[in-house]
């Protein structure tokens, strides 16, 4: 008994190193995307454009040179938003001030830290919500049999309804009921994105229960808890990693949505490109640069990780690969 135990348990440890290994003739999915990446246009002007503002969210507020609620305008007497004079660029002040005077170059690199931090937390806690749910549908729906099929019916139809309403007015809802605040901003679009992701896994995780080594380890006897955590999972994350890619450019783009409508932070002395945006729609025929700056900088922001993520999806594509 204990030589078959043991010959059993030495097939399993097999086929656990069979089903990671990769082709020994070629290279693992991961090399090869990366690789891919590097030759492609898109996805270098996309990483260099996220390098660039992971740098100026990270080190930049620690070099602006003035406070982004320092009203030094107003106290040099050189902005007067009420009599429309708020100057413009200067060698001193490049974005010139905002409406209480206050430096706009300061604030837009403050402000990036804000943004950045918005689109990582919501982004992960739209991850880890609907990875659980997914991962639990997908587990129950390919190795679950019959009372497996029924909790992924109702895991999906709960998602089947939050997908039915707009993303935005879903964050929208959820803004106004938790009340207007930063954390209920990266609540609101973290719900948003728990559908995507939970239906992403799912169907990633149903396909790798139909593949060879999911069968040969049932036929061994292996738990079908342990196949679906040490392999299944692991196989179906490539398209969930690459979603996040793309969420971000999303989240940053539905905060920017919530703060221009009133429901992020309410202290304005915060800088943040939405709530910069909302600030200067009053000013628009004095100083259209203070809706242009936010503004630019949150479309070039969102257009890197969209350009990164369609690459990374394109060098993920088992289809291309040769």
């Amino acid at each position: 008994m204990t030589i078959t135990t043991g010959k059993k348990k030495e097939k399993i440890d097999r086929l656990s190193e069979l089903a990671a290994r990769d082709d020994e003739r070629g290279v693992s999915l991961w090399q090869e995307a990366f690789r891919r990446l590097r030759r492609n246009p898109a996805a270098i002007i996309g990483a260099v454009i996220l390098v660039l503002f992971v740098l100026v969210a990270v080190v930049g507020p620690f070099f602006v040179p003035y406070g982004p609620t320092d009203a030094i305008g107003i106290r040099e007497g050189v902005v007067k938003s009420g009599q429309g004079l708020i100057p413009g660029s200067s060698g001193d002040h490049w974005f010139g001030y905002d409406h209480q005077g206050r430096d706009v170059f300061s604030r837009m690199i403050v402000g990036a830290r804000q943004t950045l931090l918005v689109g990582v937390v919501s982004t992960l806690i739209g991850l880890a919500v609907g990875a659980l749910i997914g991962g639990v549908a997908g587990a129950a729906a390919g190795l679950g049999g019959r009372w497996g099929r029924a909790v992924d019916t109702a895991l999906m139809r709960v998602i089947d309804m939050m997908l039915a309403l707009p993303s935005l007015l879903l964050a929208v809802s959820i803004a106004a009921l938790l009340g207007a605040s930063l954390t209920t901003v990266m609540i609101a679009v973290g719900v948003v994105s728990v559908p995507v992701f939970a239906r992403l896994l799912r169907g990633s995780m149903i396909s790798q229960a139909n593949s060879d080594y999911v069968l040969a380890a049932t036929s061994l006897g292996v738990k079908k808890s342990k196949i679906a955590i040490t392999h299944v999972v692991p196989n179906s994350l490539a398209p969930v990693i690459v979603q996040a890619t793309l969420t971000l450019a999303t989240a940053i783009i539905e905060a920017a949505a919530l703060s221009f409508l009133g429901l992020g932070n309410p202290d304005t002395a915060v800088p943040e490109w939405g709530v910069m945006l909302a600030d200067a729609q009053p000013y628009l025929g004095i100083r259209p640069g203070l809706a242009i700056y936010p503004a630019v900088a949150i479309i070039i922001t969102a257009l890197g990780f969209t350009l990164l993520g369609e690459a990374m999806r394109e060098a993920l594509d088992p289809k291309l690969r040769k």
